[in-house]
């Protein structure tokens, strides 16, 4: 009787056996270190000497200490920067490939190929021999009577160098947006020809309407991108000059690996993912004004 009864809770939750390794790498590895740096956030702990009080001033630090409060502006100044520049210059590429030229797919693919290998180090070490001092783009400034600025030297410039790189990589956003360019019905363009309109307001009357859904998508995974940035200011500048390119992740990285402050870095990667969940939040409240879905009422 036991046995059939084993037999039969078995057969009933024989789903529950297959996502077994799921759910334990989901608990291992996610939930698990999720619910950690949410307990070590609230304390002091240091990698080696452990914890010795239990406090909120790693999250008070991260509004009222002078370097802390730095790396979050320069983190959202950089977010601003590069997500429409990156969005914008995705869109007018993908414009553009979406007509029949000759060699088309030839450009997609060179387009595309900077976000294959944007995040690489290979590229980033690349990016900094173009732009450092006495580097390839100065030389050739310099050939043609031009003073260029230090790049990565100079406070005003460095954050901007940085955010080219990333501006440069628009690579899939560009690929997302052509998929979206390719489903807007041809008869729609038809009739706003027969009415008069010439190509630049058929673009924002006809096409940019129809790809708001993938633009709000483009938007919500540039932003979460553009926050979680290491890469480019670790690799490039160090987050110098003066800490002009210090990123939140990037002083997160040095609290919990060089300084081992693992609270303190805690915190401020919690603080990171309230921000994106805010940001993202208020973006999704804001569809509802500007993103056009074509099965919705109107």
């Amino acid at each position: 009787m036991k046995n059939k009864t084993f037999k039969k809770v078995l057969k009933n939750n024989i789903g529950f056996l297959f996502i077994l390794p799921w759910l334990i790498g989901f608990c291992v590895f996610k939930l698990y270190p999720f619910a950690s740096s949410l307990y070590f956030s609230f304390t002091d702990f240091h990698l080696f000497k452990g914890i010795s009080k239990y406090t909120v001033e790693n999250y008070v630090d991260v509004f009222t200490n002078k370097n802390e409060l730095k790396a979050l502006i320069i983190t959202f100044k950089y977010a601003f920067i590069t997500v429409p520049l990156k969005l914008v210059a995705a869109l007018f590429i993908a414009y553009i490939l979406n007509f029949k030229i000759k060699g088309v797919n030839i450009f997609r693919t060179a387009y595309y190929i900077p976000s294959i290998l944007g995040g690489s180090v290979a590229i980033s070490v690349l990016w900094k021999a173009l732009f450092k001092d006495g580097g390839l783009i100065q030389t050739a400034f310099a050939m043609v009577g031009l003073h260029a600025p230090s790049f990565f030297s100079d406070p005003n410039w460095a954050l901007f160098s940085i955010s080219l790189l990333r501006m440069w990589q628009f690579g899939s956003a560009m690929v997302i947006f052509l998929a979206a360019l390719k489903g807007v019905p041809a008869e729609l363009y038809e009739a706003a020809s027969i009415d008069g309109a010439g190509k630049w307001k058929q673009f924002f009357s006809v096409t940019v309407p129809l790809i708001t859904p993938v633009i709000f998508y483009n938007l919500i995974t540039q932003l979460v991108q553009a926050f979680q940035e290491f890469n480019g200011p670790y690799i490039i500048t160090q987050g110098g000059p003066r800490g002009s390119t210090t990123l939140m992740s990037l002083l997160i990285y040095n609290n919990a690996f060089k300084n081992y402050q693992m609270g303190k870095a805690s915190a401020q990667a919690w603080v990171l993912f309230v921000i994106l969940l805010v940001l993202t939040a208020i973006a999704f409240y804001s569809q509802k004004r500007w993103v056009y879905y074509a099965d919705e009422e109107r």
